[in-house]
């Protein structure tokens, strides 16, 4: 079977090593690396750490406005699929790489499966949540990190080849972790103690493109009780540069890090404050209490089990979380059992046959 990946963005790259372990040895996957993330450390680092094939074919789109970047993608995408017609596309996530990926097959009437289905914020003011509802709406398979996100499909009538096999960054965690820390010195490096520091990730839209909430999270994580570590995204880094912030001494402010650095800091970390959906899962991973500096998020289980929590960004209420925020010990496997590439390869075998 030829089998077309569409990669573009951090968390993709972390999804798509363990589905192309399971389906290499049987079949062929081209893997198509749009470009969205272009940085060398947000892109090609990944694939270097997690020995990721090079991409077959790399779209060289960059950084734009939603509605430029993804129809460049489309466009060019469009072109790949039309040359290689391939029997699948498989598309991840909520990036507009994603919803690239889901016009472009489902107009080439190319069978799409969209792994990382059914999640939902139910924010439509979110691009991410515009990306998810579309994929999910042209999609052929779809294949589940949660038990949530199938009763969300649902409700939205969508209940063929719907699929719950879990969260393949999970599998990308338990397989990953051990290499990290053979591989990683960032800790030393950084001279910080373990258990002694909170670890900060900003990038989404509605808080990097609005002064304000920008603000307010730089006046929370000044008057933060510990030492702070931000991997600062570069569109973050831009916006805080217009904004003119300026950083207490505690607040550490570094360029984003391999997903190796990254796994260490997370697991040494104290407490977790992201806007990142795939933190807050990595943070559900390790164990580490998170805050999400959103007022919703799609990883809604993460905060109904106690491990997460939703932060409106009000100073005195971020901080008192912040020193007082224990989640519960038990810790449910809600994003599965850290074998979901293989789950996934097995059924596309099952269906397409």
């Amino acid at each position: 079977m030829k089998i077309v990946s569409i990669v573009g963005a951090r968390p993709e790259f972390i999804q798509g090593s363990p589905v192309s372990r399971a389906l290499r040895p049987h079949h062929q996957e081209i893997l198509v690396h749009t470009g969205q993330h272009y940085d060398y450390k947000m892109s090609q680092a990944f694939f270097d750490q997690l020995e990721i094939p090079a991409p077959d074919y790399n779209l060289e789109v960059g950084s734009g406005q939603h509605g430029q970047q993804t129809a460049q993608i489309l466009a060019r995408l469009e072109e790949v699929l039309l040359q290689e017609q391939p029997d699948l596309v498989i598309i991840r996530g909520d990036t507009n790489s994603t919803l690239a990926g889901a016009i472009a097959a489902s107009k080439l009437h190319i069978p799409l499966a969209h792994i990382e289905a059914g999640e939902r914020s139910y924010d439509r003011r979110m691009p991410e949540e515009i990306n998810r509802v579309i994929s999910d709406s042209v999609a052929n398979m779809h294949f589940c990190v949660s038990k949530a996100a199938i009763h969300n499909l649902a409700k939205e009538g969508v209940t063929d080849c719907v699929h719950w096999v879990g969260d393949v960054m999970y599998d990308a965690m338990i397989f990953n972790r051990p290499i990290a820390y053979r591989n990683s010195n960032m800790v030393e490096s950084l001279g910080l103690e373990r258990g002694g520091y909170a670890l900060v990730t900003v990038h989404r839209a509605a808080n990097t493109d609005d002064p304000v909430r920008l603000g307010q999270i730089v006046n929370i994580l000044n008057n933060a009780p510990e030492p702070v570590i931000f991997p600062a995204h570069p569109r973050t880094r831009k916006a805080l540069t217009h904004l003119g912030a300026a950083f207490a001494p505690h607040v550490c402010v570094i360029d984003p890090v391999s997903y190796f650095d990254m796994i260490v800091l997370e697991d040494n970390a104290r407490l977790i404050a992201t806007d990142s959906g795939g933190v807050q899962r990595e943070a559900y991973f390790l164990g580490k209490p998170c805050l999400t500096l959103r007022d919703e998020t799609e990883w809604t289980e993460t905060v109904t089990t106690g491990w997460n929590r939703l932060m409106p960004l009000e100073m005195n209420t971020v901080l008192e979380a912040w020193q007082n925020f224990a989640p519960p010990t038990e810790q449910p496997p809600i994003f599965g059992d850290g074998k979901a590439g293989e789950k996934i390869a097995r059924l596309i075998e099952e269906i397409m046959n």
